[in-house]
């Protein structure tokens, strides 16, 4: 037996309470590292540095989108189809490898290392399916998803601040900053990746209240897309626009705080993400205390009209002058994530366990998040190329209002279709489909 053999045992034999709060840390812990392989260049400036009549930041965020959202669309058959074997590995391949195009994004000079962003993206937006797929389909999946989940909210507001830190007091240069924050989490990654390969399977108990996970054909991916077109249009458009308005908040924070007037401030990514994390984390982890899957499947669409409400007063109220620009950003953070976790770490999930339907995770998620990126790029292109004079606060802040509003309309006609789709097929409320 191996080592790694003999400690999943051990583990099998441990309180479940104990297995999720491990594997909860572990899944933090990859995440957490793979963010410092993804976001530090967004600390830095570039500036006085144009390509083509625009930014060199604006491309090198586009250039990686760009990668992220395609393998996001390729996740959709890869991740959905995926086998439990050699995740591990996987995860560990694809990190070192988009560690690998920093370095030549460090050595090539400038414009012509922004394709090495691009291939950074890549195989960065494979990770985050590969390391759930360790945490659904059990009792304890909200919270392990939420722990996973506060990992990105976290993780780039430190990472950011490593960057920014690299560049301030050690004199990196911007181009090597990148490199060099992801070579301080090599280890880190190796060791949380193996501690996290070694968790047990979900129990007897866990498939019986939450359903069994299983790679999904080409037939039942179609089945499920069919099932439910209506709500997954109107929930996965409220998706979109919520990763356009987070990943526009988290692509220029270093541009939004420097106009506010935090420009050489580079402990401020991580203090405003502190507060953030543990406000996500506290109301998204008690989900786990509903045990009945509809109720907890409804209780997520609360949740994220909560989001959207925080998120719009809080924009409101600075625009009044009634918010300093730490809380305005602080409280805005807190909504958009309290909207944007759910998705993350439990809408699906409960989704699945509420209609007991051959699926996963992986699948619908990389739906959601293939056009939420891609709608990401489009507005980052909208602000740069159709001649829009506004500042990066005013758009940002006119962002908020409209989608916030249309997140509301959204969300609420999700919650319709899914009740009333639950209710219509059985008294006992599970849904069945031929692949």
């Amino acid at each position: 037996m191996s080592i790694s053999e003999k400690w999943k045992y051990k583990l099998s034999t441990m309180p479940q309470w104990f297995v999720a709060l491990y594997a909860g840390i572990c899944a933090f812990g990859v995440y957490f590292c793979m963010y410092a392989f993804r976001k530090p260049f967004t600390a830095a400036d570039f500036s006085g540095i144009k390509f083509l009549s625009v930014d060199y930041k604006v491309w090198l965020v586009s250039a990686q989108l760009i990668g992220y959202t395609l393998s996001k669309f390729y996740g959709i058959r890869f991740i959905g189809g995926l086998k439990k074997t050699n995740r591990a590995r996987i995860i560990i391949y694809l990190i070192l490898s988009a560690w690998v195009a920093l370095f030549f994004f460090g050595l090539v000079p400038q414009p012509y290392n922004i394709i090495f962003l691009f291939i950074n993206g890549l195989p960065l937006g494979m990770v985050w399916g590969l390391v759930f797929g360790f945490l659904e389909g059990r009792r304890a999946t909200e919270f392990m998803g939420a722990m996973l989940s506060v990992s990105f909210i976290f993780s780039s507001g430190l990472v950011k601040s490593a960057g920014k830190s690299l560049l301030l007091y050690h004199h990196i240069s911007e181009m090597w900053m990148p490199f060099t924050t992801g070579a301080l989490f090599v280890p880190l990654l190796i060791l949380f990746t193996w501690l996290l390969s070694i968790i047990p399977p979900p129990s007897e108990e866990d498939i019986k209240q939450r359903s069994v996970r299983v790679p999904m054909t080409k037939e039942e991916r179609s089945a499920f897309i069919k099932t439910f077109l209506p709500g997954i249009i109107a929930i996965v458009s409220t998706y979109v626009l919520l990763t356009i308005l987070r990943d526009f908040r988290d692509n220029f924070a270093n541009e939004l705080y420097k106009e506010m007037g935090y420009g050489n401030d580079a402990s401020i990514f991580t203090e405003t993400e502190t507060y953030v994390s543990l406000a996500v984390l506290l109301c998204v982890g008690l989900l786990i205390l509903v045990k009945d899957n509809l109720k907890a499947f409804m209780m997520n669409h609360y949740i994220i009209l909560c989001g959207y409400v925080l998120a719009l007063t809080s924009a409101l109220l600075y625009m009044n002058n009634m918010l300093s620009p730490f809380w305005f950003m602080t409280l805005v953070g807190t909504g958009l994530y309290i909207s944007y976790v759910p998705f993350n770490a439990v809408y699906f999930e409960r989704m699945i366990a509420a209609y007991r339907i051959t699926a996963n995770v992986g699948f619908i998620m990389y739906i959601s998040d293939a056009f939420g990126y891609l709608g990401s790029i489009f507005i980052l292109f909208i602000k740069e190329f159709s001649g829009l004079q506004l500042s990066w606060t005013n758009f940002f802040i006119d962002m908020i209002i409209v989608i916030s509003i249309t997140g509301i309309a959204g969300t609420i006609a999700a919650s319709i279709y899914f009740r009333k789709k639950y209710f219509s097929h059985s008294s006992t409320g599970k849904i069945l489909y031929a692949a």
